[in-house]
């Protein structure tokens, strides 16, 4: 098997993981400190999230140079360290590979936007207006409109994205030229991959045409917010798809992922791509395109049941099946924040573990994101000048201009909306600051307080009935036992309510997964699920420590129990 496959990912948010020169910003030193952290955890990859040079308006996504490092995180002598450490520790790392667009202060686009001969014009859309206003009726995902007019040069550029993210023109051989050339600089210094941002919306519909929905972001905002049951939710993403189909998914994806995988191809070392939910189409015919994509479906379906998994895999596994395309998992990221925070608190303890065990148990490469292991929660802003991340000061800002809510409904919507949630420093330990930065410091969003509350590293690593310690538990059993890594997956109990039971089988090994998701006990009997080996089951791990018996699994409220037939 490719390392990709058998490794556990967990994903770092550079500006919020470890501040090592106390100025209350993450960065590379920082990150260094906590690499053995990260191997005693049994972390085998790490996915940086962007920590190139940026005037962060969309908080590191909006890059204005693509071979440096921004100078609050270090210097690129400082990068090339860390990537040397990660690597001697024998882990892997890949970087968040942003294609779509640059920052509005790149120099490629300060040279597009001088005049209209500039040799750097058709690096970007540029476009004429019409009757008066843009070009046409399409929207922008953050900030309403998706052209922004220049008064210099008198025309319009597009923007996916915010307006300071304007979007490159990928149908200019020179613009492909000069972003693979960045990549093949991280290449050569030695990253293992990348992870691909969004890139889906690289092409847009050649002709402009007109959506003619009816549809603004503002008004699909409202839309997404008052969306509460499944019907309305698939109504909501059916409109959002409807106002924004000439904008990504276009003709001339597949010919450039192809081209972006020779890139990686001209270095050694098996160099992988992994892509978000969407990009589904884009593993290509024997991964001649990207390796993995994320299972998005399953992150958006916390908390999960036992329905919505069988289901998932169900639908998940098929889809994979006809490009041979290997399963990736994550529960939770920089834009949907923390997993937990979807729990009612008073089962959250029990509901994390069950969610990791799922995690680490389906099919596929597990990515974790910097702070589920420990149950951090999301952090609500209440105060406006507290938004670092501007979707959600657009949105309060919209509520109150566009939708006429008051102070407080636009504040609670924008709190909800905004990825700041998700994104608050990691909390190392029960002292100011979480531990993140020193007590002198001021952290660069406010650190949850919830830190004093057990919710932070030091606390929990003595603890043997911590989440960390389950997580270092499962992250051991999953390195030990081949068919939790390679192994087929075959869902059992197909209308249990409260157990999910599937087994993982490889050529030499067979293991049983049950999980109870309800808060009373349960009992799995393996005679429900075909011919019987139960009596040679031998017990991997069982939450509740109770060994099978000669009929029955006994399950405690949210137990979990891991056993191999022998």
């Amino acid at each position: 098997m490719k390392w990709w496959q058998t490794a556990v990912f967990y994903q770092i948010y550079p500006r919020s993981f470890a501040d090592g020169n106390g100025d209350g910003i993450g960065d590379f030193p920082g990150m260094i400190q906590k690499l053995d952290y990260l191997q005693a955890l049994g972390i085998d990859a790490v996915w940086l999230s962007p920590h190139f040079p940026s005037p962060m308006f969309d908080c590191g996504y909006d890059i204005s140079d693509y071979t440096g490092v921004a100078p609050e995180y270090g210097t690129l002598d400082d990068f090339q360290h860390f990537l040397d450490e990660a690597h001697s520790r024998g882990m892997y790392v890949i970087l968040d590979l942003v294609l779509n667009h640059t920052s509005d202060q790149h120099p490629w686009f300060i040279e597009s936007r001088s005049n209209r001969t500039n040799p750097k014009r058709d690096w970007y859309i540029w476009k004429d207006g019409k009757n008066g206003g843009p070009p046409n009726d399409w929207c922008s995902c953050f900030d309403g409109a998706a052209w922004e007019y220049d008064e210099e040069t008198s025309q319009y550029y597009y923007h996916y994205f915010f307006k300071q993210q304007p979007d490159l023109n990928w149908r200019n051989p020179a613009v492909k030229q000069a972003m693979f050339d960045a990549a093949r600089f991280w290449l050569r210094m030695g990253v293992d991959g990348f992870r691909l941002d969004a890139i889906g919306t690289i092409f847009e519909r050649p002709d402009l045409r007109n959506h003619n929905t009816g549809f603004n972001l503002a008004s699909l905002r409202d839309l997404e917010r008052r969306s509460t049951t499944p019907e309305e939710r698939r109504q909501f993403v059916r409109q959002w798809i409807r106002t924004f189909h000439h904008q990504f998914g276009q003709p001339g994806l597949h010919e450039l992922m192809k081209e972006l995988r020779s890139v990686l191809n001209e270095f050694p070392g098996d160099r992988m791509l992994v892509g978000e939910d969407a990009d589904v189409a884009y593993l290509g015919n024997g991964h001649d395109e990207l390796n993995m994509v994320f299972n998005f479906p399953l992150m958006d379906a916390v908390p999960l049941t036992p329905a919505s998994v069988r289901k998932n895999q169900k639908n998940r596994l098929a889809l994979l099946a006809p490009v041979n395309g290997w399963p990736c998992n994550t529960l939770g990221n920089h834009d949907a924040g923390h997993f937990i925070a979807r729990f009612n608190p008073t089962e959250a303890p029990a509901l994390a573990r069950l969610h990791t065990a799922v995690l680490l148990t389906l099919r596929g490469t597990p990515f974790i994101y910097n702070g589920d292991e420990i149950g951090m929660t999301h952090l609500t802003i209440s105060n406006v000048s507290d938004f670092r991340d501007l979707l959600g000061s657009w949105v309060y800002n919209e509520d109150i201009q566009q939708l006429h809510m008051t102070h407080d409904q636009a504040l609670a919507h924008a709190a909800e909306t905004t990825r700041d949630k998700g994104r608050t420093p990691m909390q190392w330990a029960n002292t100011s600051n979480g531990g993140f930065c020193p007590p002198s410091a001021s952290p660069w969003l406010p650190v949850n307080p919830n830190y004093a509350q057990g919710i932070n590293v030091a606390d929990q690593d003595p603890d043997p009935s911590s989440l960390l310690n389950f997580h270092r538990r499962l992250l051991t059993l999953r390195r030990q036992v081949p068919a939790l890594i390679e192994g087929e997956f075959t869902a059992l109990l197909p209308r249990s309510r409260y157990l999910l039971a599937y087994l993982r089988k490889n050529a030499s090994q067979t293991v049983l997964v049950v999980l109870n998701f309800s808060d009373v006990p349960r009992i799995f009997a393996w005679k429900s699920t075909g011919p019987s080996k139960y009596n040679n089951l031998h017990t991997l791990y069982s939450a509740s420590g109770i060994s099978n018996s000669k009929s029955a699994i006994r399950l405690a409220p949210f137990d979990i129990f891991i056993g191999e037939l022998q």
